[in-house]
């Protein structure tokens, strides 16, 4: 009885055994198209791939700087007698700003007077002996003699002297050498100063500039001229431009060139300040795509068409960038439908349904 039990219950397990992988097999045997038929569409939006102009933006950061600025140095050593500025003020070109002690120069100028004038008399003094010379005709003569007396008699060394004085006295006065603001006052009334010290800086903040490093492969779009959008990084100014002044032609040791762009309205700005410049450089033919319709598999740019309501895998080259529109070098064609939204997961083949803005 025992074993007849045990032979029915071998006979049951088979019979359920077998049901299984018969259904099994008929589920494999199903045609993918009924699988896809259950699978639903994914909603996308969509544009058009297109060949036209594009806008290539080169972004780059730098600091503003001031077109026109100077430091002040004191060209001689001496007591600072005056100083008639502070930080701020603005001035006007050629105006006294500052003064050494002038008493020691002056002294050294009058001795050189003098000195000429001593030197002057020993002078005629000895052209007394050559009166019948000068009053001849022989003008070459007249100059060889007129020469060496005064060499002699150390008439032009007296010369020297005065004009060394005279430069001496001039450098005891600071002037301004362009208009500007004065900007980091270093020294005070009264202070013992060497020559080469540095006193003030003059900065003209009526024309600024800025200064920016760029990718030495985006220099080739950029020329003497070309327009650009600056925006502080403190914000609070709208409306910004400015227009290509210089290209240094020189790459630095981190593959950069700087760029000076000229600001046009500058009312507000400061040197110094940080700000972004972008230099728009136009491409003429581009087959373009919306950025959204970019992504990335397994590090490789892919975008996605349309064909037949499904999705078609593309692997693509692309070019420029301008944080709007991508161009694309290979992999489509221009008239393309390509898929702008719920492309990050989507498959080869899936099907999509188009959804309208």
């Amino acid at each position: 009885m025992r074993y007849f039990s045990f032979q029915y219950f071998l006979f049951i397990a088979f019979v359920l055994l077998f049901s299984c992988k018969e259904e099994k097999g008929e589920n494999q045997d199903q045609p993918l198209e009924a699988f896809r038929a259950e699978v639903s569409a994914t909603p996308v939006r969509v544009a058009q791939a297109e060949r036209k102009s594009f806008d290539y933006l080169i972004n780059a950061t730098g600091k503003i700087e001031a077109l026109a600025q100077v430091k002040l140095s004191a060209e001689r050593s001496g007591i600072l007698e005056l100083m008639q500025v502070k930080e701020g003020d603005f001035v006007e070109k050629g105006t006294v700003l500052a003064r050494l002690d002038l008493r020691e120069n002056q002294l050294k100028l009058e001795k050189a007077k003098i000195a000429l004038k001593n030197a002057e008399v020993n002078y005629q003094s000895e052209a007394l002996s050559f009166s019948e010379v000068f009053q001849g005709n022989d003008e070459n003569r007249k100059k060889e003699i007129e020469e060496y007396l005064k060499i002699k008699s150390g008439f032009f060394a007296a010369e020297l002297d005065l004009k060394e004085a005279e430069m001496d006295l001039e450098k005891s006065t600071i002037k301004a050498p362009i208009s500007g603001r004065i900007a980091d006052l270093k020294v005070r009334t009264g202070a013992m100063v060497n020559a080469g010290d540095e006193l003030f800086e003059i900065i003209n903040t009526g024309q600024l500039e800025l200064k920016v490093k760029v990718l030495e492969s985006d220099i080739n779009l950029i020329s003497i001229g070309q327009k650009a959008e600056i925006y502080p990084v403190g914000g609070g100014f709208s409306d910004l431009t400015g227009t290509v002044r210089s290209i240094n032609p020189k790459v630095d040791e981190n593959g950069l060139v700087q760029v000076a762009i000229l600001v046009s309205a500058a009312k507000g700005l400061l040197p110094g300040m940080n700000a972004r410049a972008i230099i728009r450089a136009p491409q003429n033919n581009s087959l373009v795509v919306p950025k959204e319709a970019l992504v990335y598999r397994s590090n490789r740019p892919v975008v996605f068409t349309i064909e037949n309501n499904e999705s078609k895998w593309n692997y693509v080259e692309v070019g420029k960038d301008n944080g709007r529109e991508v161009e694309v070098l290979s992999g489509i064609e221009a008239g393309m439908t390509v898929i702008t939204s719920n492309n990050l997961q989507l498959a080869h083949q899936a099907p999509v349904q188009i959804v309208k803005e």
